[in-house]
């Protein structure tokens, strides 16, 4: 007896147990036969054939079927014009400031009976040449090294041709002596005073002063010569016929109603050609600094005298016009520049409400992130572009890697319900170097199908939950 209260207690399934344990094993038979023939649970696939209504024919991505592919005609979005142009671009702008330039004088043809009338400058005094304002001038030192070539920069070391301009104020800067005003005197006063400057500034005296350019006293010549310009006046005179064959001589057709005309100080002279060429004495007419002389075959002085005028005005319109030409253009940039930035700003707040007219590319099935990717502007768009920028990559736990498809419907509209499914087995590294070469075009689909795996699994999490709570509930009670 106590043996029979001490042994142990050996426990037996009741018989609602085993029916619990079977009627379990049932349901998992049953969960994996409906999950092979899709009756619970229901996913999009790729079909071959036609149903539904499509006609869907599957293509597998070759490097001969991607070119193919791509040669379906597609032409990008542009930007806006705003986006291309700079402000800068066609920008000029003409000079509307300067007002009407002067006219040329016109020449008018002479009366051979009415003899041109002699107007000559009066004598110019003989006088050594000054130095002027924009005159370079050279310092020439001894060939023996001496105190003197401790001076550098303004004076000149031996043999060196480097020439010093007189300064706007008249003068020159010498290291270590200072500014000496050397405008307004002749070579001879200059060199005295520089000789000064050196003693006071102890150095050794002993130079030579040269002019290298003559750029202060100048005479211009135009009208009917061969090469009308500017003439500079030298150490030596400058007279009329020199400066007439240094512009290429006179060109005129009837030397009877021609003149050379003479603009100095206010004061306009004329002298016939005709007497010009008789003359030795008017041949050799001094000119002076600021000497304007005009060639012309019109007997009127009052023609001449316009020209030095116009002369006159164009220079001073002509640098007005530079100002005014300057502030214009820069306006004319601002505006451009603001006009641009404007459209911009229009444009890329349209692009973020939605407002502009885009081309995309639908990603679904099983992606990182179920999207449209809109297609570029200016340039074509990839398979891998739309993967990886939009950030729609095949999700790596779910997705079949060897079963990516981009789906194009036929443009032919005799062809309405026909879809070519570009089929990228991806499962081969290799082949993703397929979907950076297929170009994408608008409203294709990118699909990328379930692993066989996920879809079994999403069935049984589907159908397990209902029909084992239900026995295992009547079991308890």
């Amino acid at each position: 007896m106590i043996r029979a209260l001490n042994a142990p207690c050996q426990r037996h399934p009741t018989p609602t147990g085993g029916k619990t344990l079977r009627l379990i094993s049932m349901i998992c038979c049953a969960a994996l036969a409906l999950a092979g023939c899709s009756t619970v649970y229901r996913s999009s696939d790729v079909i071959p054939g036609a149903g539904g209504g499509t006609q869907v024919r599957v293509v597998p991505l070759t490097g001969e079927t991607v070119t193919q592919a791509n040669r379906a005609a597609y032409a990008p979005q542009s930007l806006p014009e705003a986006y291309a142009r700079t402000a800068g671009t066609g920008a000029g702008v003409s000079v509307r400031g300067a007002g009407r330039l002067p006219e040329a004088p016109s020449t008018q043809e002479g009366l051979r009976n009415q003899r041109l009338a002699l107007k000559r400058p009066p004598a110019v005094p003989e006088m050594s040449y000054q130095i002027g304002v924009g005159d370079v001038v050279m310092l020439a030192t001894p060939t023996t090294r001496n105190t003197l070539e401790e001076l550098t920069g303004l004076l000149a070391a031996q043999n060196s041709r480097n020439g010093y301009t007189v300064q706007d104020d008249g003068s020159v800067n010498i290291p270590d002596v200072g500014r000496v005003r050397i405008a307004g005197l002749t070579i001879e006063d200059a060199e005295e005073l520089l000789f000064q400057k050196l003693v006071e500034a102890q150095f050794d005296p002993t130079f030579s002063l040269e002019i290298a350019e003559f750029n202060s006293r100048r005479v211009s010549v135009g009208g009917a010569v061969g090469k009308p310009g500017v003439l500079p006046i030298t150490l030596t005179p400058l007279y009329l016929s020199e400066a007439l064959a240094a512009a290429g001589s006179v060109s005129v057709a009837d030397i009877d109603v021609s003149s050379v005309r003479i603009y100095r100080g206010g004061e306009l002279y004329q002298i016939p050609l005709t007497d010009f060429y008789a003359s030795p004495d008017l041949q050799n007419t001094r000119l002076i600094s600021g000497d304007a002389v005009f060639v012309d075959t019109d007997f009127n002085l009052n023609r001449a005298e316009r020209f030095f005028e116009q002369q006159i005005r164009l220079k001073q319109t002509t640098l007005a016009a530079r100002a005014q030409e300057l502030s214009e253009l820069n306006t004319a940039i601002s505006l451009r520049r603001s006009d641009h930035a404007e459209q911009r700003s229009t444009f890329e707040a349209r692009e973020d409400l939605g407002a502009n007219d885009r081309d995309y590319v639908y990603l679904t099935g099983e992606v990182d992130k179920q999207t449209r990717y809109p297609l570029p502007y200016e340039r074509q768009a990839s398979l891998a572009d739309a993967l990886y920028d939009a950030g729609g990559g095949i999700a790596r736990e779910t997705g079949d890697v060897s079963q990516v498809y981009v789906l194009r419907a036929s443009s032919d509209p005799r062809e309405f319900g026909a879809v070519t499914a570009w089929h990228l087995n991806a499962s081969s590294a290799a082949n993703l170097t397929l979907a950076t070469k297929f170009q994408l075009r608008p409203d294709d689909v990118i699909f990328v199908a379930e692993n066989p795996v996920t879809k079994w699994g999403r069935t049984l999490r589907q159908i397990t939950p209902s029909l084992i709570t239900t026995p295992v509930a009547a079991a308890v009670n």
